[in-house]
């Protein structure tokens, strides 16, 4: 029989288990921190280190002499004043942005298209062409550059093959022996395409998904509206992607800044007018007879921290959006 007197006299919330409430309560909430410490371990460890080393080389002269194993001398922010002195880097900024641009924006457009024709073909259909587009996206970078660079050879080139081929008037002159890697402008062309042909199955994959979370029910009201393909795309489509493209836009203007594999592999070193930030960066640190692995360091540091300003931009549009709730 249970002592009344004593329940009675017992505080209110306190059982014989009590006292081992509050350590189950923090080994709770640290039970996902645990769980997640060995990827940020990882984390650090790949992706951190490395940048804190370059944080620390941007403001040293690293050459052949500190690779030997001589101490490196800290030299402040010379490296930096030394670069933003450089006509080569302004001009080496102005193609990467230029460049990003462009196939941001193409890559966005056709991959857009080929996701809503993706969402209107039948599912077997849908599957193969997605399949097929995907072939695309699985291509390695430097495999994609080797293609395109034979493509546009002014050697047996196909694309030249193909203009030489077409009436003069249309083309304009003789094609056979065109150098399309000579010039940036035509370097930068043959750049873009390779980079929207490899990029946009992802975007047409990642539009096709976003498609399928929208409920049918609101394109067959703008049907019974009266509204037409492009009025839906804008009114529904768009507003209800919004989230998608903005996690689209951000991933692709960061992977477009980055390139380097395809333009070393179509331009190389020899080619500097026709140098964006990577490989700017890559010349300056091993490019030379004297490398200066500081000189890289800072140039690569200020590509991070533009494409940092970027991510803190579309964190902070979402956040305005609620989409971060």
């Amino acid at each position: 029989m249970v002592d009344t007197a004593t329940a009675v006299r017992r505080p209110p919330g306190r059982t014989s288990s009590g006292p081992a409430r509050p350590h189950r309560r923090r080994r709770r909430r640290l039970g996902p921190y645990l769980l997640i410490l060995p990827t940020l371990v990882v984390i650090g460890l790949l992706l951190f280190w490395p940048m804190i080393q370059i944080g620390v080389m941007s403001r040293q002269k690293v050459g052949n002499r500190q690779l030997a194993g001589e101490p490196a001398e800290s030299v402040g922010t010379e490296n930096f004043r030394q670069i933003f002195g450089d006509p080569l880097f302004w001009q080496s900024l102005r193609h990467t942005v230029y460049f990003a641009a462009v196939a941001v924006t193409l890559t966005l457009f056709v991959g857009t298209l080929v996701g809503l024709l993706l969402n209107r073909l039948g599912r077997r259909m849908s599957t193969f062409v997605a399949g097929g587009v995907m072939i695309a996206w699985a291509t390695p970078p430097i495999t994609a550059a080797i293609i395109f660079t034979w493509l546009f050879g002014s050697t047996g080139g196909v694309v030249n093959w193909f203009l030489d081929s077409l009436p003069d008037w249309l083309v304009g002159g003789n094609w056979t022996d065109f150098n399309w890697f000579h010039r940036p402008l035509t370097t930068y062309t043959v750049l873009t395409i390779c980079v929207v042909w490899q990029s946009f199955p992802f975007i047409a994959v990642s539009v096709l998904a976003g498609l399928k979370s929208v409920p049918g029910e609101l394109y067959e009201a703008a049907r019974v509206d009266g509204a037409g393909a492009w009025r839906t795309f804008w009114a529904i489509t768009v507003p209800l992607l919004r989230p998608i493209f903005m996690v689209l836009i951000v991933l692709s203007i960061i992977w477009d800044f980055k390139v380097f594999t395809q333009l070393f592999v179509m331009s190389g070193l020899a080619n500097r007018d026709a140098f964006n930030l990577s490989l700017y960066a890559y010349s300056e640190a091993f490019g030379r007879l004297n490398p200066s692995l500081g000189l890289g360091s800072a140039v690569a540091a200020v590509l991070t921290l533009v494409l940092l300003f970027v991510t803190a931009a579309y964190v902070r549009v979402m956040v305005r959006q609620g989409e971060t709730r």
